[in-house]
């Protein structure tokens, strides 16, 4: 094996492993040790963030800024990888803002000059556009991490101009529209909520013992069947007593504003004509959500169900009425 290449394999074998001796290398690669100890010298030179301990439960480790190993882009692949990372610059709060300006800059500087001239073309001619938000966002990399580490976290949390503690387990965070939001089981409502990353005010830890839930298969994919699996056909839970069934048709340009929208996913259906309608069943408490949307669509959307989604549009536009008489 040439030195390039067993350089390029150690450096993956040590990226994978979490701690390793210089024997087990040696062994493995069928090297002396003193090669092993040169390789991982050159690695150490080359940026590999490499730490050792001395004595009889010694040996070394990669630090947590891990290096990855040469990966070989077509230009193509390199273009599209760019302007993923390029699409994210209008968040202005990112769980990893630093990182991806880090990466977009070393995809740029590193390409050839006919590379880069294409992509400075390109910057003008495609774009990502999303809604400028003042809204701030500092705790996005602290929700995501207890989201992958099933960690229980204390936020204070702003709901109809009240705050209050509440204990989350985050499943993860989407941002939406400019606006980002966490998905999270509440331990106070027994079930997953979803909280604007805005209104929440601060985030620790939990210190109280709290036991975190299994939510190791849920995810944002499939988060909204939580509940129903979680009551397996049983007995109604104060949960699905405050359902209540919608059904509110639409015309095209009404289906086409709600494909905007991420919550109508699971309500949304079409027809060959291009209308469609919204059913399903939704918590009583989102009445007001909803006939805010509802107002917004004017004439192409008709409430059929519920009754008191009817008469809440009614109160609102009497309302809005009252204010211009």
């Amino acid at each position: 094996m040439s030195k390039s290449k067993r350089l390029l394999d150690l450096m993956m074998t040590v990226n994978r492993k979490r701690k390793f001796t210089v024997r087990e290398l040696a062994d493995e690669f069928g090297v002396s040790t003193r090669t092993i100890l040169r390789d991982l010298q050159e690695l150490g030179e080359l940026g590999v963030p490499l730490y050792s301990e001395v004595g009889p439960h010694g040996g070394y480790q990669v630090l947590n800024e891990r290096i990855l190993p040469p990966i070989a882009f077509t230009e193509e692949e390199a273009v599209a990888i760019f302007f993923a990372s390029h699409a994210l610059r209008h968040y202005k709060y990112l769980p990893f803002k630093e990182e991806s300006l880090s990466a977009l800059h070393k995809f740029y500087n590193y390409m050839s000059g006919d590379v880069r001239d294409r992509i400075d073309e390109l910057k003008n001619r495609i774009d990502f556009l999303t809604p400028a938000r003042q809204a701030e966002f500092p705790y996005l990399s602290i929700l995501l991490e207890a989201g992958i580490g099933q960690k229980v976290l204390l936020i204070a949390y702003e709901s109809k101009g009240e705050r209050s503690l509440r204990q989350i387990q985050p499943v993860g965070i989407y941002a939406s529209n400019g606006l980002w939001y966490c998905p999270a089981y509440c331990f106070l409502r027994k079930d997953i909520r979803v909280f604007r990353c805005d209104r929440i005010h601060s985030v620790d830890y939990d210190s109280s013992g709290q036991t975190p839930l299994d939510l190791r298969m849920v995810h944002l994919g499939n988060r909204n069947g939580y509940g129903a699996a979680k009551q397996g056909g049983g007995p109604q839970t104060e949960k699905s007593r405050n359902q209540i069934r919608l059904y509110i048709e639409l015309t095209g340009e009404g289906v086409q504003a709600c494909e905007a929208e991420v919550w109508s996913d699971s309500l949304l259906h079409t027809r060959e004509d291009g209308s469609g309608w919204l059913e399903g069943e939704v918590p009583g408490n989102d009445l007001r959500f909803f006939a805010k949307f509802i107002i917004g669509l004017g004439h192409e959307a008709t409430v059929q169900e519920p009754p008191e989604l009817v008469e809440e549009l009614k109160l609102m536009l009497a309302g809005i009425l009252g204010k211009y008489s």
